[in-house]
């Protein structure tokens, strides 16, 4: 076969490969969602049973058949564009003024559901770095072993969250408010921890990380004092004079630019996409809206799945062994009490009862695609073995799953206002007053 026709040969089982994709993850999607699932968990699902866990298993092997190994960078490709627009999109919607307005109680729950897990998280990644110390020949560092994995079990997934409170009526309640906040503010927190331990992990020595984080502290100026303003003014003018094509095209550009050369710095591309979202102006909010977010929305919505199955390639339950699933039961065991406590204990203290202060822990114990991304970092800087890679996405498909079916039992159908914190029980209807002065909104009971 010339050159040319295996080329478009490869191109044609990406396209084919792409098509089972989407099918596979808007039918399992679907399906999470009649269980009271985030989609999320169907899709994760959905990659997982494409991979060699499932699959893989079939006569035939129909995985390497449908991806076979010169077909993964273009799908690789695809999934990367897919999670820098999620994470654009994850940065502007950030809501900066309701984090401002409950500072003590933000800190509070955003600092133990951070330092829990982390320490429970570095703590098993001591007892357990003898049997993954080394990957691919390479020996991993001990500090940036425990480092890894005790950022990855702080996180919090921002939008899968949003999707639960929403789902579970609960977005415009103090508890939602606070869970919501504090999540979005760990959010930042855990990208900025981890572009630390990125540039820890890829610097050539002390020297190097120095150079990594001289550069990190020049490009966050620039986008700061150099690039918000530039943006305030392109979308001034397309708001007058352009056009939402415009305005989407122009978004994108900066957003991949930004991604590019957070590359070039030596921390991943995912912080580069964040980033430009944090600086991205919101006002006219209806019009970024309309024009930008969503087009860019569709798109990462369209393409993500792709990310799910490059993801499930590398998860391989078939082969743990009896010792990876006493592994698996610890890390759980650490991730779960480490939200739990390190978020209940400070909710108590700023006034809920015990069982609403498990709730906002549980809430914060959501870790979802962000999670995901995550462990794709270190799976791909040889921090993480395939095994060890396997435990931590089961861990995050369990302690996301787990969230919505506890709520019921430790919210039961009480609502709380989000000004006044007073609990009152859900009826047909229970309105509650917007926090800015704005209009009354409806939330069914």
């Amino acid at each position: 076969m010339t050159q040319p026709h295996a080329a478009e040969a490869l191109q044609a089982t990406a396209i084919a490969g792409i098509a089972v994709i989407l099918i596979a993850g808007t039918v399992l999607a679907r399906l999470a969602r009649r269980v009271r699932q985030p989609a999320v968990i169907g899709e994760i699902t959905a990659g997982i049973l494409l991979g060699p866990s499932l699959l893989g298993l079939l006569p035939g092997d129909l995985t390497q058949r449908l991806f076979p190994d010169e077909v993964r960078p273009l799908l690789s490709m695809v999934a990367q564009l897919g999670l820098l627009l999620f994470m654009f999109t994850v940065g502007w919607e950030l809501d900066w003024a309701s984090m401002r307005r409950r500072k003590r109680s933000v800190a509070g729950v955003t600092t133990g559901s951070m330092l829990a897990p982390m320490a429970l998280g570095a703590g098993v990644a001591a007892l357990i770095y003898h049997r993954h110390s080394h990957v691919d020949g390479d020996k991993v560092p001990f500090s940036s072993f425990c480092l890894y994995l005790g950022v990855s079990m702080s996180i919090t997934a921002f939008p899968v969250l949003a999707r639960i409170l929403k789902d579970n009526k609960l977005s415009r309640t103090k508890i939602g408010a606070l869970a919501l906040t504090s999540a979005a503010f760990g959010d930042v927190l855990a990208w900025c921890l981890l572009a630390g331990v990125v540039a820890i992990v890829t610097a050539s020595g002390p020297s190097g990380f120095l150079d990594t984080l001289w550069m990190s502290a020049g490009y966050g100026s620039a986008m700061i004092v150099v690039v918000r303003p530039l943006l305030a003014r392109a979308v001034g003018w397309v708001s007058r004079r352009g056009t939402g094509v415009q305005l989407a095209t122009l978004v994108t550009a900066g957003l991949l630019l930004s991604a590019y050369t957070t590359s070039k710095i030596g921390i991943h591309p995912i912080f580069g996409a964040f980033a430009f979202g944090l600086v991205m102006p919101r006002a006219p909010q209806r019009l970024l809206e309309e024009r930008m977010l969503r087009p860019l929305q569709h798109a990462g919505e369209l393409m993500l799945p792709v990310y799910f199955i490059v993801t499930g390639l590398s998860v391989d339950i078939a082969s743990m062994s009896l010792a990876a699933w006493g592994e698996l039961g610890l890390i759980l065991a650490a991730a779960v009490l480490g939200k739990i406590l390190g978020a209940g204990l400070p909710a108590k203290s700023f006034g809920l009862n015990w069982r609403e202060s498990t709730g906002v822990g549980v809430l914060m114990n959501t870790r979802g695609l962000t999670e995901l991304i995550i462990l794709g970092v270190g799976l791909s800087l040889g921090v993480l073995d395939d095994t060890l890679f396997t435990e931590m996405v089961l861990m995050a498909l369990i302690t996301t799953a787990m969230t919505g079916p506890l709520l019921p039992y430790l919210l039961p159908r009480t609502r709380m206002d989000l000004v006044t914190g007073k609990t009152a029980p859900a009826g047909p209807l229970v309105r509650i007053p917007e926090p800015a002065g704005g209009k009354a909104s409806d939330l069914a009971g």
